[in-house]
């Protein structure tokens, strides 16, 4: 039942070949979005995987974790906390940097927004190099958090992002 469900998430998936640049298949989930059927099964297999986990928040990485990371929390009834690019959120910050393929990023988190001893779980659509959600996971434990984990929709695994991760337990829904 599981992997049906998985294969369905898998096909409502766009490829858009040649986006950004040259090469690069995009992995678009617009479509996925579109189709509420496709949408509710991540949020279900996500649920179910961190059903009875002691989580005290999960943090959506801007800016299509938001929308997964956001429906998650509303549905497992935990504290959504959103973590941004520079100069996004109104109170004070920490920040860490982190290197891309063409230079560095930047993440933020509002200082106050996990207590010392929270656990956590990150959330995004997507993991790549895992640059990102490597800076978001320092972030969680600058502020005294504990992360339990990290889950995605798509991972790439040939981009070894959750390698980047480790010792961090990470799940993907779909992996290419």
């Amino acid at each position: 039942m599981t992997q049906q469900r998985i294969d369905f998430i898998r096909d409502s998936i766009r490829d858009i070949p040649d986006f950004p640049k040259p090469g690069i298949v995009f992995k678009d989930i617009t479509t996925l979005l579109a189709d509420p059927r496709a949408f509710n099964m991540c949020l279900d297999l996500m649920a179910e995987r961190y059903d009875g986990r002691d989580i005290d928040a999960i943090v959506g990485i801007e800016s299509r974790g938001f929308i997964f990371g956001a429906a998650l929390a509303a549905r497992m009834r935990k504290a959504f906390i959103p973590a941004r690019k520079p100069g996004k959120l109104p109170s004070e910050t920490f920040q860490v940097e982190y290197e891309l393929e063409y230079g560095n990023d930047a993440i933020e988190i509002h200082r106050d927004a996990i207590r010392p001893g929270e656990r956590a779980l990150i959330v995004d659509d997507l993991i790549a190099t895992g640059g990102t959600a490597w800076a978001t996971a320092r972030l969680i434990e600058r502020l005294g958090g504990i992360l339990l984990g990290a889950a995605f929709v798509i991972e790439l695994e040939f981009l070894e992002g959750a390698q980047r991760l480790a010792p961090v337990e990470t799940y993907s829904l779909v992996k290419y």
